[in-house]
C-alpha cells in the first residue's frame, strides 16, 4: 500500500508524538494571530468562538495527511480546497495565494523547530525531506509560486515573515480569546512555549521576552517524558475538553480515520 509519506520518513517521526504537535500548535497559534490574512479566519466566526478547536483541527488535519495512504491524502487535500472554495464563495473574493503559502510555510517551519526543541537537530537532508512532504501538499492544493527546495524556502520564509505579519485588532482579540479559553496559568505557559519556538520577528511583534526559568522547565519535561510521566504535564497544560484529543494524537499512527474540518 502506497502512503503519502514514507513509513521511514522523519516527517512521520515528527508528527507521531503529541508533545511535538502541541509545540507546532503553539507556534502556529502565534503566527495565525499576526498574519495579515487572519480576517479570513474571522469571516465565519468559528475562529474567535473556538480558537483552540479551530487551530487544533488545522494541525490535526495536516498530521492525518502524513499518515494516510496516497489516495486518501489526495482526497483529504481536495476536501480542504473545497472548504476554502466555499468560504470564498460566501465572501465573494479569493483567499490570496501568499496566505496559502504562509500556512504551508508555518507547517514546514514549526515541524522543524518543534522537533529540534524537543528532540535533536535535524540534518540538512531531513529538513529537505520535511520541505518535500509539505511542498507536495502545496502542489496538490495548487498553491502558486512555491519555492523548489529547502534553501529557497528559507529565503522566501524570511521574506514572508517580514511582509505578511502585523499586530492588528484581530491579533489582539485572538490572544484575548486564547486567554479566555485557556485560563491565566495555561495561557502563561502558551506564551512561554511561543517564546521558545517562534521566529524572532514573531516574538518582536507579540512582545514575547525570554524567561530564564523556561529552559530549565523544558529539561525537566524531557526527564518526565523519559520516565513516561509526560502525560501529567500535558494534563496540567491543556483544558479537560482537549485531553481526549491529545490522547488520540498519541495513539493515531496508521488508520483510515478521515479528518472532517479545518480552521475555517
Amino acid at each position: 500500500m502506497e502512503y503519502f509519506v514514507k513509513k521511514e520518513s522523519i516527517v512521520r517521526e515528527i508528527w507521531g508524538k503529541s508533545d511535538t504537535i502541541l509545540v507546532i500548535f503553539a507556534g502556529a497559534s502565534a503566527e495565525f494571530a499576526l498574519n495579515k490574512a487572519v480576517d479570513w479566519l474571522y469571516f465565519t466566526g468559528k475562529l474567535p468562538a473556538d480558537p483552540l478547536g479551530r487551530l487544533f483541527s488545522t494541525v490535526t488535519y495536516a498530521r492525518q495527511i502524513v499518515f494516510l495512504t496516497h489516495s486518501e491524502a489526495i482526497g483529504a487535500i481536495n476536501r480542504i480546497n473545497a472548504i476554502h472554495s466555499g468560504v470564498e464563495n460566501q465572501r465573494g473574493s479569493k483567499i490570496p495565494q501568499w496566505a496559502y503559502r504562509d500556512v504551508l510555510f508555518m507547517l514546514i517551519g514549526y515541524s522543524i523547530r518543534a522537533y529540534e526543541l524537543l528532540e535533536r537537530k535535524l540534518s540538512e537532508e531531513e529538513k529537505q525531506e520535511v520541505f518535500d512532504v509539505f511542498h507536495r501538499v502545496g502542489k496538490t492544493m495548487e498553491i502558486e509560486d512555491l519555492p523548489p527546495n529547502y534553501n529557497d524556502w528559507l529565503s522566501q520564509r524570511k521574506q514572508h515573515l517580514e511582509q505578511d505579519l502585523e499586530e492588528s485588532r484581530y491579533s489582539k482579540d485572538l490572544y484575548r480569546q486564547y486567554k479566555k479559553h485557556l485560563g491565566p496559568v495555561r495561557y502563561w505557559f502558551l506564551l512561554k512555549v511561543q517564546e521558545l519556538v517562534c521566529p524572532q520577528k514573531v516574538k518582536e511583534l507579540l512582545h514575547l521576552t525570554s524567561n530564564p526559568v523556561i529552559p530549565t522547565a523544558l529539561r525537566a519535561y524531557k526527564i518526565m517524558r523519559h520516565l513516561k510521566l509526560d502525560h501529567i504535564a500535558k494534563s496540567l497544560l491543556l483544558p479537560n475538553d482537549y485531553k481526549d484529543q491529545i490522547e488520540d494524537l498519541d495513539s493515531f499512527k496508521n488508520t483510515n480515520q478521515k479528518p472532517t474540518e479545518v480552521s475555517f
